[in-house]
């Protein structure tokens, strides 16, 4: 076995490594870099962690960690040994020191996704613990596939079984739609003929559930119309709503909106009576999300965005399982200037007291969700 350089050591990175670590970059990956301009940025993100790699003052490795603020989970995004540093232990090294970084973040999980051709890093992951869930096909720029692996740092066993099938958003309005089209795909629920589950099929549901006008954008979705729209491709809905009120109004001031989005809120409500969706007035309390998921059930569950983006605004998640510690949820946006993927939005574990913080949305401190029934099991 090779020895570890003696003077190695792992810290954070400073901007005065760009130079060095632009340099690695272009040694190791012939696609896929990351730029100059994005490196500057990372180093000094709070939901990051560049670790450097350094003997003597040379820069031999880096590991790069991601983290989605408000939850349990960290992504290892890439990690880099230069060649002059190969076969001395800094690839393990800095994959010790990612998971070091990622559990004192107060992350359980850690994951990745490495090329599947690459059987030297593949040889790292699985012999460090990591087991492979999944794979991205066409994932790279040369159309190399890509294979998803993960580790649990710390904590609870996650739930086991399948999760339902994940769907990102396409705009920055469908995230009602996108965990719409999450559950039917779970409760196999077919689209009309001729439909597929795409941008079309998103986009014509948010046509049936929208409220027309939020406070911005291009317009939103309440729960009773996500039911009502929901019932008409078969799936059965209950609302929690811990609030009379219609949704999306506040600091609304043009009152054409405001009676536009009353007019419609009413329908949406005649509808789901006239259908039979029952109403609870009040949240969803733990217990009972804990017993419909454990039943094979989902919630579609709105949220303040700020804990995750720190953006103060409403939006819409899948709850899908949960222990005694965390949630499980996928999310449907995607944030790409953070470099995320699907991968590190999809079975986010969220701990219970940041789920609680987050389900209370806007002034009056509503929580609205929509548990859904039937049709799959674990």
């Amino acid at each position: 076995m090779n020895k570890r350089p003696s003077a190695l050591t792992i810290r954070k990175a400073r901007t005065s490594d760009i130079d060095a670590l632009i340099a690695i970059e272009d040694q190791v990956f012939p696609t896929d870099r990351i730029s100059r301009r994005s490196l500057k940025r990372l180093i000094s993100r709070k939901t990051a962690s560049f670790l450097v790699a350094e003997d003597q003052g040379e820069r031999l490795g880096y590991a790069l960690v991601l983290y989605r603020t408000g939850t349990a989970l960290a992504r290892l995004y890439s990690i880099a040994v230069a060649d002059h540093g190969q076969g001395k232990g800094i690839g393990h090294r800095l994959l010790e020191a990612a998971e070091a970084y990622a559990f004192d973040h107060g992350c359980i999980f850690l994951r990745l996704e490495v090329r599947a051709d690459n059987a030297p890093a593949v040889a790292l992951y699985q012999h460090g613990g990591y087991r492979q869930f999944g794979i991205y096909a066409d994932y790279y720029a040369d159309h190399a596939s890509a294979l998803r692996f993960e580790k649990r740092l710390a904590g609870t066993t996650p739930p086991r079984g399948k999760q339902p099938p994940y769907y990102r958003q396409s705009t920055d309005f469908t995230c009602g739609p996108a965990c719409m089209i999450m559950a039917m795909r779970w409760f196999k629920k077919r689209p009309p003929q001729g439909s597929k589950y795409d941008r079309r099929f998103e986009l014509k549901l948010w046509r049936e559930a929208t409220t027309i006008f939020m406070t911005s954008g291009v317009g939103g979705c309440e729960p009773f119309g996500m039911s009502v729209a929901l019932l008409k491709y078969g799936v059965q809905a209950d609302i929690w709503s811990s609030r009379k009120g219609l949704f999306f109004l506040e600091g609304l001031r043009n009152k054409e909106r405001r009676d536009v989005m009353n007019v419609v809120q009413e329908d949406f409500r005649a509808q789901a009576m006239d259908g039979g969706i029952p109403l609870h007035p009040k949240g969803l309390d733990r217990k009972t999300l804990h017993l419909l998921l454990e039943q094979g059930g989902l919630a579609i569950v709105l949220i303040n965005g700020y804990e995750m983006f720190r953006d103060d605004e409403p939006h819409w998640v899948l709850v899908h399982a949960s222990d005694d510690h965390h949630v499980y949820i996928h999310d449907p946006w995607v944030e790409d200037e953070d470099l995320e993927t699907a991968d590190a939005a999809s079975g986010l574990p969220i701990p219970w007291a940041a789920f609680q913080r987050m389900i209370r949305v806007g002034r009056d401190r509503r929580m609205a969700a929509i548990a859904l029934k039937g049709g799959n099991s674990r």
